[in-house]
């Protein structure tokens, strides 16, 4: 099969208005390429869905287990595949970018835990196919130190006092270790424990940040001076502790030092910090425990400090007035982390942003709520820059002249033969294109006819077939 063909099956794959025999016949036809995309689609007709489940090709069964828009009953079924590769698919189950994935049903977790497989077992506790904390609280007494492991990380917050204490001196060192990990905050002899039992490993970093720390460990810990960048944002940490580390050497130590909650502004502005305009700070643990608490948040948007902006940016409690002082912030990452986080973010900083800036993320705004599309076409039809010509084609009230001259454009061409109102004579124009990438974008066209749909198909040599037999996989 041609290059040409193999793009338009793709596309096909694709398009949100693909009638259902159309998807059958992509999975059923030989090229990868052209049926591995149907089971990741966001909408399958129930028939196709049965296909999938009974595909030959286990990769499209494992694709659809790793679908966040599949809904979870049918990805379930999946529990049933001959192939364990497929159960370890859905036991991952999917990662979309910052999205939440709805569970699969407790009976699929029940099977899955029960997997002959230890690596199935492992992948459900790994990634984005964890069970809810309702499933991982019966695990608690579970006779794998796998299960309770996975309750005390995952579930603790749900287990009632007697469950914790049995945790605590499980016999297992992972879980007792895991289990103090939970109580450290507000445990100084667990600290210490998890201190010295840790020496030095990534988790052990985590409890120099967080655990309540014995004032003599402390001061030992300090004045050894080898982890002064996780001891300084401790909140256990006496005064003069604090005020030891904020004239240290190190600029990272000051700067963790500077962010601290207990401090007043003048505090930090007496503190030797400074914050690159490049550096990726993760949101400050304090602000974000209180990410609905406006008076805080206000305050943190008001702070001289960047990297409080930055966590306040990022909280869905934002204040409406504290979200239009930040949507003008000095710093372009508080602008940008706005933009991307905040429930209702200012349609024209989405707009500036997307306009002036040359960040990756920036790309992405236009899918965030409320982007100022309306006037676009007015504002870009006929900018020199075909980033901003192609703005134009999001405006719903795009005139149908100038949607034309877009898609003859070499610039707006391809997005231009993706757009529903583009005229059905001009899209089969676009899909004999030449240029294999026009055609291809043409094809993914939901006002593409079923029956050209087909024709494409047929002139690919796709057979008119269902897929309808399992696996041994």
């Amino acid at each position: 099969m041609c290059d040409q063909w193999t793009r338009q099956l793709c596309a096909l794959a694709v398009n949100r208005a693909a009638p259902a025999d159309v998807l059958l016949r992509l999975l059923g036809q030989e090229d990868e390429c052209a049926r591995r995309p149907v089971p990741k689609r966001a909408v399958l007709p129930q028939e196709v869905i049965e296909a999938i489940l009974v595909h030959p090709d286990r990769q499209v069964r494992k694709a659809f287990a790793e679908n966040a828009d599949a809904d979870p009953e049918q990805r379930a079924r999946l529990v049933d595949d001959p192939s364990k590769s497929v159960h370890l698919s859905l036991a991952a189950g999917p990662m979309p970018y910052r999205e939440p994935v709805p569970p699969l049903p407790d009976w699929a977790y029940e099977r899955l835990l029960k997997h002959p497989e230890a690596l199935v077992r492992q992948e459900l506790f790994s990634w984005g196919g964890r069970p809810p904390a309702h499933v991982l609280v019966g695990l608690a007494d579970h006779e794998d130190p796998l299960f309770r492991l996975a309750a005390c990380r995952y579930a603790w917050h749900e287990l009632p006092d007697a469950a914790r204490q049995r945790l605590l001196h499980d016999d297992d060192r992972e879980v007792r270790l895991a289990a103090a990990e939970q109580v450290c905050p507000e445990d100084e002899e667990r600290t210490a424990w998890l201190i010295g039992e840790l020496d030095g490993s990534w988790p052990a970093a985590e409890i120099l940040r967080t655990g309540r720390l014995p004032r003599e460990l402390a001061e030992r810990l300090v004045a050894e001076g080898d982890r002064l960048r996780e001891l300084a944002g401790n909140p256990s940490l006496a005064p003069d502790l604090v005020a030891r580390l904020a004239v240290d050497p190190d600029p990272a130590v000051r700067l963790v030092v500077s962010a601290r909650p207990e401090l007043s502004e003048a505090d930090r502005a007496a503190i030797d910090y400074t914050v690159d305009p490049e550096a990726r700070l993760g949101t400050l643990q304090w602000v974000w425990e209180r990410r609905e608490d406006a008076d805080l948040l206000r305050q943190c948007a008001r702070s001289a400090h960047t990297w409080l902006r930055r966590s306040a940016a990022v909280c869905p409690g934002l204040p409406a007035d504290a979200v239009e002082l930040l949507a003008d912030d000095e710093d372009f990452a508080v602008r940008l982390l706005l933009a991307e986080f905040h429930p209702a973010p200012p349609p024209e900083l989405l707009l500036d942003l997307y306009l002036g800036g040359t960040h990756r993320a920036v790309g992405m705004l236009t899918a965030r709520p409320g982007f100022p599309f309306a006037g676009l076409a007015a504002r870009f039809g006929d900018s020199p820059d075909p980033e901003r010509r192609m703005l134009a084609l999001h405006d719903p009230g795009l005139d149908p002249e100038l949607l034309d001259r877009l898609s003859r454009d070499p610039g707006t061409r391809n997005a231009a033969a993706r757009h529903p109102r583009l005229p059905v004579a001009r899209i089969r124009e676009l899909l004999a294109d030449p240029d294999e990438h026009t055609a291809a974008a043409a094809a993914t066209n939901p006002a593409l006819p079923p029956e050209d749909m087909r024709r494409i198909l047929d002139r690919a040599g796709v057979p008119e077939i269902r897929v309808n037999d399992r696996t041994s996989g």
